[in-house]
């Protein structure tokens, strides 16, 4: 009988990058039966077939991947892969080295795709990155936070570990668990990249291109009546793309049925408030039949107090809002600082979306 084949990791406290590490391989039909063998002894260790995050030793060709020694100083930037320069972890270096195939057997395309490559750098920015992050000690943030939070997915996977009050606990049962919970998380995503946000791209592609139908000027877009389709991001890379920086898209109308929403273009893929245009001053923080009256178009909804955003019962309503919100633009005075210090107020650092 052949012998078993093993993935090896430490022993003791888990942490959600080996967890995460062990989840990825075991998705590889290469290691798929490996067992899984958590200790720190190195006759132990050198019977396994791959070891992550113990040993101190990365060195891919005898798939020995830890990160803890003192002069791993490797980052995806430095690999010659991804433009990111966050020193990595086992959960990383297993990515960057098995990544690309995880998502093509997913996608059940050749490794080498084009959506392979997009979704092994959306993933990696997205979620692989604060995994290597908070397993080096990297915040994302400097001074004392504003808030308590959870801790994220690192934080999720730590509280699986055996407590201190806690009798006849099985450790390596536990840490199955937390491979399961970080490794589902991380197929949410990519099942969310695949199934939701790329097919997103072709909508928002359509809807620049046919900008012009909508308003003369192609200052404003219409997406179709499915709310909901993540935009933005597309629209900066298309209109990086297409070379459309001159144009001045201003507006984006999207909505269904009865509830349109006519929103001012950001100006960059990061900002929600401050944008390209708001909406005119006269109109921002009115509502309903007030709303109508003064821009004196029907079925106003309301119009944020900063002017980012606004609504209206249809869409030809949100759509006319643009083109006069585009036409009262060089009419419409500067924020005032005071207005200014508000929408930066409400600029609050979001979680990132995929």
């Amino acid at each position: 009988m052949a012998a078993t084949k093993k993935i090896g990791t430490h022993s003791g406290k888990f942490h959600c990058d080996e967890a995460f590490a062990c989840y990825m391989l075991k998705q590889l039909p290469e290691f798929k039966d490996h067992q899984i063998v958590r200790s720190r002894d190195e006759k132990v260790l050198s019977e396994c077939d791959i070891v992550v995050d113990v040993g101190g030793v990365f060195d891919h060709s005898t798939r020995r991947y830890d990160h803890h020694q003192k002069e791993f100083q490797e980052t995806m930037s430095t690999l010659g892969l991804l433009p990111f320069n966050t020193r990595l972890s086992s959960a990383g270096l297993i990515y960057a080295h098995y990544g690309k195939q995880l998502i093509a057997n997913y996608l059940n395309v050749p490794v080498d795709d084009k959506l392979v490559s997009l979704f092994y750098h959306r993933l990696y920015s997205v979620y692989v990155e604060q995994v290597d992050a908070v397993d080096n000690g990297i915040s994302a943030y400097e001074g004392l936070p504003k808030y308590h939070t959870s801790g994220g997915i690192s934080g999720r996977v730590g509280h699986l570990n055996p407590h201190w009050n806690e009798k006849d606990v099985d450790a390596d049962e536990r840490f199955g668990k937390a491979m399961n919970l970080v490794g589902e998380d991380f197929m949410e995503i990519l099942r969310y990249l695949y199934q939701v946000w790329w097919p997103a791209r072709e909508i928002v592609e359509k809807a620049i291109e046919s900008r012009k139908e909508t308003d003369s000027s192609g200052r404003v877009i219409v997406l179709p009546s499915n709310g909901g389709v993540p935009w933005k991001e597309h629209f900066f890379d298309l209109e990086d793309e297409l070379n459309l920086s001159s144009s001045n898209i201003t507006y984006i109308v999207f909505g269904e049925g009865n509830d349109w929403r006519v929103q001012a273009i950001p100006n960059s893929r990061l900002s929600s408030f401050d944008n390209r245009q708001p909406l005119p001053r006269t109109w921002r923080g009115l509502r309903d039949d007030c709303l109508s009256n003064e821009s004196g178009i029907k079925g106003g909804v309301f119009v944020h107090l900063t002017g980012f955003i606004g609504g209206n019962r249809s869409k030809e309503g949100a759509i006319a809002m643009a083109t006069k919100a585009i036409q009262l633009g060089s009419q419409d005075p500067e924020m005032t600082e005071t207005e200014v210090k508000k929408m930066k107020l409400e600029e609050q650092p979001t979680t990132v979306q995929a």
